[in-house]
């Protein structure tokens, strides 16, 4: 099931967004994807347990040691992470109801997991650049 138009807006308009697999290094779609999205002024928290810091800010070990509210969780791991990253996602959304979505960078998919999230309440999006989508709905 592909994401509507108006799906990805609400993820748009989100506030802060988790980015799992966060890399510290430039020129890796890991690390300019999340900083684009940090100039155009989201609350970027990057999830990397081998960074202390990354763009900027204190890197988190995983989703679970993030305190404060998470809007969307983006994701650059392998296909292979997503169903656990999925699992925690919900569990999350079931305790603290702030999770809104998942978004799965381009090259990334997960069918089962995805439906999972879904049966769950969240919003998700796989397989598709986060910045080029911005992009493409700004214009």
């Amino acid at each position: 099931m592909t994401a509507t138009d108006d799906e990805i807006r609400t993820l748009l308009d989100v506030d802060t967004i988790a980015v799992i697999g966060c890399s510290a290094t430039p020129g890796k779609a890991a690390h300019d994807v999340p900083a684009y999205l940090q100039e155009q002024g989201y609350d970027v928290i990057p999830v990397n347990p081998n960074r202390d810091v990354v763009l900027g800010r204190t890197a988190v070990d995983s989703l679970e040691d993030i305190g404060d509210d998470v809007d969307l969780i983006h994701v650059f791991r392998p296909s292979e992470e997503v169903s656990s990253i999925v699992d925690t996602a919900v569990k999350r959304r079931q305790r603290r109801d702030d999770v809104e979505g998942i978004w799965l960078q381009k090259g990334i998919r997960d069918d089962a997991a995805a439906d999972r999230a879904r049966d769950a309440g969240l919003l998700v999006v796989q397989d598709r650049c986060l910045m080029v989508t911005h992009r493409e709905f700004q214009s």
